[in-house]
């Protein structure tokens, strides 16, 4: 009788310490792992949401840049960290998505490893070249490569990145004749573009913006639906002869599968209040951000729904990374 107490006291003990560690979290920070070079789109929204996301959840952010791999690197460390929520991957849904068929052998499972806790918004990309290319837009640039085969080359943040995969789409689409020039990050990649060594480059409007005003870098199209308020002199690629065309990437945060739902909903929360604030949605809209935030469900079904459309986009181009 005495054993029996004791075990139904140990069990009780057991079932009513999970939720009492659910509530404790976090006590430590948390580290958010970006898969690329500083000085992208990555760097300008982990730096826009983490100091509101640590006033809210009560714990310090530390941005962790872990480029190279085409984002595979640092979603890699993601998959293998404790899925105890103190690591979490700032990361495009839709690269995810594109090296789930781009890769032959990824070193994590996209739908398996991962677990996605919310979105942020949908970001368009832009096709910007340095002032001396002598084109203006699309068709233009097309005219040239022919002229000019094997010749132009674009810079993006990484093979497999959704920057890379929009002009892989519009090389599809055009015809164009484009090299590309994988970087370990935007930055370095728009550094190159800027000194001229590199005469095309590839992201998001966030981190071409500040480029794009200067004039160190011209806008030959953006790949929204319509165009952008943060670059509005930029035309789409539609409204330039190729309809129906758009390319963006969704950006999210993810952390390891079989990471507590309490510690996810937690995560979550945090994430669309902080979305909800009025400085960091200043500061997101004046860059191009569109927001698209809600549950963990919704990003999950997102995830899946980008990794069915650029399957067939890869498949399309016959891009296979071994």
């Amino acid at each position: 009788m005495t054993k029996v107490i004791a075990f139904l006291f140990f069990s009780y003990s057991v079932v009513i310490s999970f939720p009492s560690h659910a509530q404790t979290y976090p006590t430590k920070p948390i580290r958010m792992v970006v898969p690329f070079a500083p000085g992208g789109t990555g760097e300008f929204l982990s730096r826009s949401i983490t100091p509101r996301m640590g006033e809210l959840i009560g714990q310090q952010f530390i941005v962790d840049f872990r480029g190279g791999a085409g984002t595979t690197l640092a979603a890699g460390l993601v998959a293998a960290a404790p899925a105890d929520g103190y690591t979490v991957l700032i990361q495009t849904f839709t690269t995810q998505a594109i090296n789930d068929s781009l890769y032959t052998k990824l070193p994590y499972n996209t739908r398996r490893d991962l677990a996605p806790v919310g979105l942020i918004g949908v970001i368009p990309i832009v096709l910007g070249a340095h002032p001396s290319l002598p084109v203006r837009t699309p068709k233009e640039l097309v005219a040239l490569s022919h002229a000019r085969p094997g010749t132009l080359n674009f810079g993006s943040p990484g093979i497999g990145t959704s920057s890379h995969f929009a002009v892989e789409l519009f090389r599809l689409t055009s015809k164009a004749d484009l090299t590309h020039i994988p970087y370990k990050g935007a930055g370095p990649a728009t550094i190159d573009a800027m000194a001229g060594f590199v005469p095309l480059v590839t992201d998001a409007v966030t981190s071409m913006k500040p480029h794009l005003d200067s004039g160190k870098i011209k806008g030959i199209a953006i790949g929204s639906a319509q165009r952008s308020e943060a670059a509005p002199t930029i035309a789409t690629f539609a409204e330039s002869g190729y309809p129906g065309f758009e390319a963006s990437t969704w950006w999210g945060i993810l952390v390891p599968a079989r990471t507590p739902a309490a510690i996810m909903t937690r995560l979550n929360t945090e994430l669309n209040r902080s979305l909800e604030d009025s400085n960091v949605r200043t500061r997101l809209l004046s860059h191009g951000t569109t927001f698209k935030y809600g549950t963990p469900a919704e990003a999950a079904e997102l995830l899946k729904s980008e990794t069915e459309k650029w399957a067939k986009v890869v498949k399309a181009t016959g891009a296979r990374v071994d």
